[in-house]
């Protein structure tokens, strides 16, 4: 209790910093503004695209600008939007930062091979800042934080036994955190960014089959996954992706049929 009382301020930002997902309607905490989330964003922009090689001219940067240049005004969100291209053939990746700063390595354009497979990965990674998914995973390491000091003042004890009681329990919490909070909520967040891009393409004029077909083609030459595999995955597997995308077209589709 006495933890409690120290804290109201702490408490009431938990209670009043709740947000809602733009598209899905999920509630989210958020314990930064957004100014402060694209501050952030802005300030590891540089660092972020200074290991690789820049590609600036070519049919691969010019088509992820044209891409670009139709997603972006369907998100409603006025960024310096911006994309660059890093030569990276053994890196199958891509990542948008808050505040629009985009960049695709060159190993994601040999499994997005058409215009509208790039859409479903830029849908998506825009999709990610669009929902204040580092803002949300940031405070909810803080909310985690915050339980974990009140659980270890309320068995703060004297003498070895106790220390060693504090010691289990709070091994214990750390673990249950991860698998049971933290790898399920990046699991859900990946989703929902692929739900949200989705209704990207849609609007921007993209084929969402390409989506589907993307995440087929990622699981290709894969492993099969075991239960395990996919307990402690951050990720959803690739196949359970292109499934649950197929599922939702439909729906997205007769959303924004015209």
């Amino acid at each position: 209790m006495t933890f409690l009382k120290k804290r109201p301020l702490f408490l009431l930002l938990f209670l009043v910093a709740c947000s809602t997902v733009g598209i899905t309607g999920r509630r989210q905490l958020l314990l930064m503004s957004e100014s402060e989330e694209i501050q952030l964003g802005l300030s590891t922009y540089k660092q972020a695209i200074g290991s690789y090689p820049e590609i600036r001219t070519g049919p691969q940067i010019a088509m992820l600008k044209r891409v670009l240049s139709r997603i972006a005004p369907v998100t409603g969100k006025k960024y310096p939007w911006e994309v660059r291209l890093l030569k990276a053939d053994n890196v199958v990746n891509a990542w948008c930062l808050p505040g629009g700063k985009i960049a695709f390595y060159t190993g994601i354009l040999k499994i997005a091979r058409t215009e509208d497979e790039v859409a479903a990965v830029m849908g998506h990674e825009i999709a990610h800042a669009f929902a204040h998914h580092g803002n949300e995973r940031m405070s909810q390491n803080m909310g985690l934080k915050a339980v974990a000091e009140i659980l270890s003042l309320a068995l703060s004890g004297s003498g070895r036994k106790g220390q060693e009681t504090r010691n289990n329990v709070m091994l214990a919490f750390g673990v249950a955190s991860k698998v049971g909070v933290l790898l399920p909520f990046s699991r859900r967040q990946e989703s929902e960014a692929d739900e949200i891009g989705l209704h990207f393409m849609v609007k921007a004029g993209y084929d969402p089959e390409a989506a589907v077909r993307l995440w087929e083609r990622m699981a290709k030459g894969r492993a099969p996954s075991s239960g395990l595999d996919r307990f402690l995955s951050t990720h959803p597997q690739p196949l359970d992706r292109a499934k649950a995308l197929q599922r939702l077209i439909p729906k997205v589709r007769a959303k924004y049929r015209r």
